[in-house]
C-alpha cells in the first residue's frame, strides 16, 4: 500500500490544524503533487483511493490518478472540532499540555474514532489483489499506519509525515511493516 499525503496548503504551511476545512493546494502544493506523479509511475495500482477533501483530490488528479480514484469518506482528516484552524501553540495557550493523540479535539474526534475509520480502509485494502494507492492527510495516514502495524491509533504520534510525501506499507513474510516512510517527491 502506498500512502500519498496531499501537497502544501496555506494552513499546512503555517502549522494550523486542518481537518474538515476544505482548502485548496498552494502553487507549491500543486507543483509537489505533479512531482509525486513522477515517482508513482514506478508502480501499477489495482485500486486508488482518495479522501473527498479538495487538497487530497487535487493532489490525486495532478499526480495523474484522478480518473482511476475512488472517493472514501473514511479517509478525511481528523476532525479537530473547536481546535480547527489553530496551531498546537495556540491550543496549548488555552489548554496547557494538550495532545491531539491523548485528548482529541473538543467537539471533534478522538484517536479511537479515527482508528475505526482507518480499520475500515485497511480491511478493504487487504481484500485487494495488487498494490493500492491512497491520497489523504497527515494525521489520518499516521493513524492508518499505526493500525496497519497492529498498534493502537495513538501510536500514530510516532510517525511524523510531511506534505507531498510517499510512504509504503507492506509485509515482511506475514508481518505488516513500514517499507519506506516520508519520501519527498523528486525535485
Amino acid at each position: 500500500m502506498v500512502l500519498a499525503r496531499h501537497g502544501e496548503t496555506e494552513w499546512s504551511l503555517s502549522g494550523r490544524h486542518t481537518g474538515k476545512t476544505d482548502l485548496p493546494l498552494t502553487e507549491e502544493g500543486r507543483r509537489q503533487a505533479r512531482a509525486l506523479g513522477t515517482r508513482l509511475r514506478a508502480w501499477t495500482f489495482s485500486l486508488v483511493l482518495t479522501s473527498p477533501l479538495q487538497r487530497a483530490l487535487e493532489t490525486c488528479r495532478l499526480a495523474g490518478y484522478g480518473e482511476q480514484a475512488q472517493v472514501r469518506p473514511d479517509l478525511v482528516e481528523w476532525d479537530y472540532g473547536r481546535y480547527e484552524g489553530l496551531t498546537t501553540g495556540q491550543i496549548q495557550e488555552l489548554r496547557p499540555k494538550w495532545s491531539l493523540w491523548r485528548d482529541g479535539g473538543p467537539g471533534g474526534e478522538k484517536a479511537e474514532d479515527v482508528g475505526r475509520r482507518a480499520d475500515r480502509v485497511i480491511a478493504e485494502v487487504r481484500g485487494v489483489d495488487g498494490d493500492v494507492l491512497i491520497f489523504a492527510h497527515g494525521h489520518v495516514l499516521r493513524v492508518l499506519t499505526a493500525r496497519w502495524l497492529g498498534e493502537p491509533p495513538e501510536g500514530g504520534r510516532h510517525y511524523a509525515l510531511q506534505t507531498a510525501t510517499l510512504s509504503v506499507l507492506s509485509y515482511e513474510h506475514t508481518d505488516p511493516v513500514i517499507r519506506r516512510w516520508n519520501l519527498p517527491p523528486p525535485s
